[in-house]
């Protein structure tokens, strides 16, 4: 399961005024803000209201992620920043309130392979008819409902217009909100994947996407098992890749532009690139042990070249006795540089051009300090 913090957004539907909704949702966040901090996750509570939502009054169709209207881009942004949904919301007439079929219609790719958990309210049915409704739009929008709700009959559970305390319905939001971060974790892959920012990989249902600090404990362990061999062929433990705290693996995933081949949410490759003067820099490649031999670093390796054409020349380095390494590199046009450090290899080749038709139409653009 991965590390990251998630985002989970509590959106409260009922417009109406005087409505019970922001009162229910405010119970909502108070009885799950400690499980929150367990579980680590960042709840966000809003109203539909506080959108500022009009009619849908977009032009282009919402799968396009077009937006000409600043009232669905803060929207988009609100939505596309969130793990999971927790919607708080009435039954009117058999149905959800129209505001919500309003703000599920105005977006598109935002939506898709993320958790809703519902917490509903209203007399006889206890808004369980609302749920029902909404359900049938949120899969067609790729949202995954949970089987985890909150029924809140008004007549039992309010009073003076509050939720009444009572240790069923607690229970019940904190079930909510455990199920949804379970299911938040186990889509990440499948979000990550169909992202804007992501990249096709070399193998079926592989992706690339840029590597950032959250994702240190991911890279840490990358590196340890990547390592291992290189420390043995040249018989040191000095190497930074083996031992460097977390501390110092967000640092440089913060400073250099690092790209991860994942799968399925597991990491199975990396390599960092900068640039410093005319020379581009490449360090870190990796790939896990069990998937070498399937030509993984050598199509991580041209991904990393390509971005930097503007360069003159790409230079890269390996331990001294790590023969396989060296052999490598040299199969790829790279030969041995006079410049060497004590112990280690260093090795550099004219910038190619591409043409080789192994790596991406486009990589990822440089970021951190030169």
């Amino acid at each position: 399961m991965s590390t990251k913090r998630l985002r989970v957004l509590v959106l409260v539907c009922s417009t109406r005024p005087g409505a019970l909704g922001p009162a229910v949702g405010t119970w909502l966040t108070e009885t799950i803000t400690p499980r929150a901090g367990e579980l680590g996750v960042d709840l966000m509570s809003l109203t539909i209201d506080d959108l500022g939502l009009p009619f849908l009054d977009e032009e282009e169709h919402p799968s396009t992620g077009i937006y000409s209207h600043e009232h669905t881009r803060r929207w988009s942004a609100i939505a596309e920043a969130a793990d999971g949904f927790v919607i708080v919301t009435p039954e009117y007439n058999y149905g959800m309130p129209a505001t919500l079929k309003n703000a599920l219609d105005y977006l598109g790719p935002e939506w898709a392979w993320k958790p809703v958990g519902f917490v509903s309210y209203g007399h006889t049915s206890a808004g369980t008819r609302a749920v029902q409704h909404a359900k049938q739009v949120v899969t067609t929008l790729r949202l995954v409902p949970l089987g985890a709700t909150v029924a809140l009959r008004i007549a039992d559970a309010v009073h003076d217009g509050r939720v009444r305390p009572e240790a069923a319905l607690a229970g019940a939001a904190v079930g909510v909100l455990d199920e949804l971060v379970s299911v938040a974790h186990a889509l990440r892959p499948l979000r990550e994947r169909y992202s804007k920012d992501t990249l096709p990989g070399p193998l079926p249902g592989s992706y690339v996407r840029r590597l950032v600090p959250d994702d240190a404990p991911e890279v840490t362990v990358l590196q340890r098992c990547c390592w291992v061999e290189e420390a043995v062929a040249n018989d040191t433990l000095a190497m930074p890749a083996l031992h460097e705290p977390l501390e110092e693996v967000r640092a440089w995933l913060a400073d250099w532009n690092a790209t991860g081949l994942w799968w399925d949410g597991r990491l199975l490759g990396m390599v960092r690139t900068r640039r410093r003067g005319d020379d581009w820099h490449i360090g870190r490649l990796a790939v896990v042990p069990d998937l070498r031999g399937h030509n993984l670093g050598r199509w991580m390796l041209r991904t990393a070249e390509s971005a930097g054409e503007e360069c003159k020349r790409v230079v890269l380095s390996t331990g001294a006795a790590s023969h396989r390494n060296i052999a490598f590199y040299e199969s790829e046009g790279y030969q041995v540089l006079p410049d060497g450090t004590p112990g280690a290899t260093h090795l550099g080749k004219t910038i190619p051009t591409r043409n080789s038709g192994t790596t991406p139409t486009r990589t990822f653009a440089p970021a951190g300090r030169a």
